[in-house]
């Protein structure tokens, strides 16, 4: 009896050495973010100004950011396209500027709109896009504007550098 006590005790002496000598898993160190990751967020895309054919109900001569305009672009984007050919739910806007209302090839407008008359100058953009609605009563276009006087200035200088 003695024989199997003494083996008994031989097996849980290794047992415990080796559970010794395993080496003790330390924690992962936290991973420390490279120093570019660590520093404040970059500062926003310098704005992009651009002179405007454009006045503000008082009078005022207004300039576009185009940068800013590009944000409020994102509106528009579901609807119309600022690439050639590439009409969606509203008429391709590329070259918009100059252009007779009611004339993009291949879309099919409301007889308000093509009977409007308006050659979209930098102007009649401004005014239709405060209320599409008031400026072209008929119209099918369901947007209800841009009331802000400065983001519809933007909006035009961001159409004038990237539709053109």
């Amino acid at each position: 009896m003695k024989v199997a006590h003494s083996w008994r005790a031989a097996a849980v002496g290794m047992i415990a050495v080796s559970a010794c000598s395993r080496p003790v898993q330390q924690p992962e160190p936290e991973a420390t973010p490279p120093a570019a990751a660590t520093a404040t967020a970059p500062p926003p895309a310098a704005a992009v100004p651009v002179a405007l054919d454009v006045k503000d109900a008082a009078g005022a001569q207004l300039t576009g950011d185009a940068t800013a305009g590009a944000r409020v672009w994102r509106q528009c984007q579901t609807c119309h396209a600022t690439e050639a050919g590439v009409n969606k739910v509203g008429p391709s806007l590329h070259a918009i500027l100059g252009r007779k209302a009611g004339t993009v090839e291949g879309f099919r407008y409301s007889a308000a709109n093509k009977d409007s008359g308006i050659v979209w100058t930098e102007q009649e953009l401004y005014a239709y896009l405060e209320n599409p609605r008031a400026k072209v009563p008929g119209t099918t276009m369901s947007f209800v504007g841009v009331k802000d006087s400065r983001q519809r200035a933007d909006l035009i200088a961001y159409l004038k550098t990237h539709a053109s």
